[in-house]
């Protein structure tokens, strides 16, 4: 944790990223179509972005849906009441959230945990949810680097891990509806992107 604080201060050392770029939340924006439809299957209106870093995806700043039109944020976008951020490394959104939430959002934060923890902290995630639990993984090395030098993915498992990490968590929380996007580098050159779906 002390290792994300001083990442969140002091940005990411091996890349030269600046503090304000580092664990921004650019990793959610692909996603909103994916949690709006989520969103709108299941009537949710109060969401926790589990793991939200600095919570700048939520600032006001235009989206764009091709096919669908323009809103001046993803929560007005979603037509949500309510988001609320959790980042235990990130002190304005450290402390622990209160009660329940229709929604669950994690998205690029399951990969930086150690893989002894990555169990429990799925059950917490699937805890706070009473509709949904949407998340997205990275299964392959990270750009960024700790301050110690080891990569930030500490945890790169295959799709099969992910699915039975999942499916036992869901297990205890009947009703919740859940999606994880399970992503990996294909072996081509260059490389592409390979997106997988598990869920419920």
């Amino acid at each position: 944790m002390t290792t994300y604080r001083d990442m969140h201060l002091n940005g990411e050392r091996h890349l030269g990223v600046p503090a304000a770029q580092t664990f921004d939340g650019r990793s959610l924006r692909p996603q909103a179509q994916r949690i709006k439809t989520l969103i709108d299957a299941t009537g949710a209106q109060t969401l926790l972005d589990y793991g939200s870093g600095k919570g700048q995806q939520y600032d006001p700043k235009p989206i764009e849906i091709p096919g669908q039109g323009r809103w001046d944020s993803v929560i007005d976008y979603w037509g949500v009441d309510e988001v609320v951020c959790f980042d235990p490394a990130y002190p304005p959104y450290s402390e622990m959230p209160a009660g329940k939430f229709d929604g669950v959002i994690s998205t690029d934060v399951l990969e930086h945990c150690p893989e002894d923890d990555v169990a429990w902290i799925v059950g917490e995630i699937f805890s706070f949810a009473t509709k949904f639990v949407f998340a997205t993984i990275a299964c392959y090395p990270a750009r960024k680097r700790l301050p110690n030098g080891e990569n930030a993915h500490c945890t790169i498992r295959p799709i099969q891990w992910w699915d039975e990490i999942f499916r036992a968590a869901a297990a205890s929380h009947p009703g919740i509806v859940w999606e994880a996007r399970i992503l990996t580098r294909s072996v081509d050159e260059p490389p592409r992107l390979v997106d997988e779906r598990i869920g419920s």
